[in-house]
């Protein structure tokens, strides 16, 4: 999900539909590509199932879900995005489609391709085609907190369950959701998204939102979403977002390290390898604030009260160190919405989803020799006995600091050792 980088915004909530992380700006721009989409036997069939699925809950919705006018309205939307799709291949060899769109598609399943045959992951049909959107955002997400405690405010939907955010696409009823939630005395974080997984159920587009990043944007958050369709862990977000930022970025390292015309000297594989080591700057920083937090938080000798007022002098603090001392080391990425927004429980809850223990991950891959295809079936088999799936991860930071007991495995092509990243 999807699923942010730095101040990236890459989350959907909806029926059916994994959000995408937080992304990372980017200054270039896509234009008009293809034609409408032809609506065939195969997405009708789609139109079925969404319809089916959508009414299925409006029907069995229990009070502590989303009212079934949003479920369908949300529905209704995602229907439009797939009914609109068209073949990529027809996209590229279309005499409208302007050259910076064809060669961002040509990537695309490049990358498509790549993540399927080296990575081993199930792709299924997404991806193999494009959906250009009337509008430059594809939905706001909204999520929620309470303010004395790191615990997200949760929506039921279908087909994924209980998920920490709900996706909105209108802005205007995004506000007055937010409001109403504000009123209710909790912290909230409104950001917008530019792409989504529905987890394989349906044969996700390749959206013209996405064209704005950068090639190693771009390779990274196709390689994210597919790795939902993979493996997906029923309730457990924070994994399931932490696992798709490894693995789109490790995955487009070693997409832009190897790929015939590429190289470890290359700048998209300098420029891959240079994001996945601030990003795991980002969660180590990340971790220890929340660290800190949790022990506040659980003082049971303090009240609400003084656990709210308490907190605001955490946050300067760790916001202080953010810009003084972890914001300087970035080479590549800012994160820097996470010093210019207002931090609380929400939007420090909405990052950790996508941020959380990285550098373990990134020890399971020194573990498996640098392939992530291995380290990723690993998880897969493990996940379906493990209460935690965190537990299947090496116990790599500890207190001796980051990067303290790292795996001395070689790493994957074009990747520094973790030791060697902070």
């Amino acid at each position: 999900m999807a699923g942010g980088s730095g101040p990236r915004s890459r989350e959907a909530g909806g029926p059916g539909r994994q959000s995408a992380a937080p992304g990372p700006d980017s200054s270039s721009t896509a234009g008009k590509a293809g034609s409408p989409a032809r609506p065939g036997r195969r997405y009708r069939r789609a139109l079925l199932i969404t319809t089916g699925v959508l009414l299925a809950a409006a029907t069995l919705w229990p009070g502590t879900a989303c009212s079934p006018m949003y479920v369908l309205r949300a529905g209704w939307e995602e229907a439009k995005i797939l009914r609109a799709r068209t073949p990529i291949p027809e996209v590229i060899l279309a005499p409208t489609t302007d050259e910076a769109t064809r060669g961002k598609l040509t990537l695309a399943r490049e990358a498509r391709e790549f993540a399927r045959d080296r990575l081993g992951l199930d792709v299924g049909d997404s991806y193999t085609s494009y959906t250009e959107l009337e509008r430059d955002t594809l939905a706001m997400v909204l999520s929620a907190a309470y303010r004395d405690r790191l615990a997200s405010k949760t929506w039921w939907f279908p087909v994924v369950g209980r998920v920490p955010y709900r996706g909105f696409f209108s802005l205007d009823d995004a506000m007055a959701a937010q409001r109403k939630l504000e009123g209710d005395g909790l912290d909230t974080y409104l950001r917008p998204t530019a792409a989504f997984s529905t987890l394989g159920w349906f044969a996700d587009p390749l959206l013209s939102t996405l064209l704005r990043y950068d090639e190693v944007e771009l390779v990274t958050t196709i390689i994210h979403e597919l790795s939902h369709n993979h493996l997906f862990v029923p309730g457990q977000v924070r994994f399931n977002e932490s696992y798709a930022t490894w693995v789109g970025r490790t995955g487009s390292i070693e997409f832009f390290c190897s790929r015939p015309g590429g190289g470890p000297d290359t700048v998209w594989c300098n420029r891959a390898r240079d994001r996945w080591r601030d990003t795991m700057r980002f969660s180590v920083f990340l971790d220890g604030l929340v660290e800190e937090l949790e022990s506040l938080y659980t003082d049971t000798l303090a009240t609400s009260d003084d656990k709210i007022a308490q907190r605001e002098a955490v946050f300067e603090r760790h916001l202080d160190r953010f810009r003084d001392e972890v914001q300087p080391g970035f080479t590549s990425l800012s994160f820097a919405g996470f010093a210019s927004r207002p931090l609380n429980n929400a939007t420090l809850l909405s990052r950790m989803r996508y941020y959380h223990r990285l550098p373990d991950f990134q020890s399971l891959l020194e573990a498996h020799g640098g392939s992530l295809a291995d380290a990723v079936e690993s998880l897969r088999t493990g996940v379906k006995t493990a209460e935690d799936p965190f537990s299947l991860l090496p116990a790599t930071r500890g207190d001796a600091g980051p990067g303290a007991a790292f795996s001395p495995a070689p790493a994957p092509p074009g990747l520094q050792k973790s030791s060697d990243l902070f």
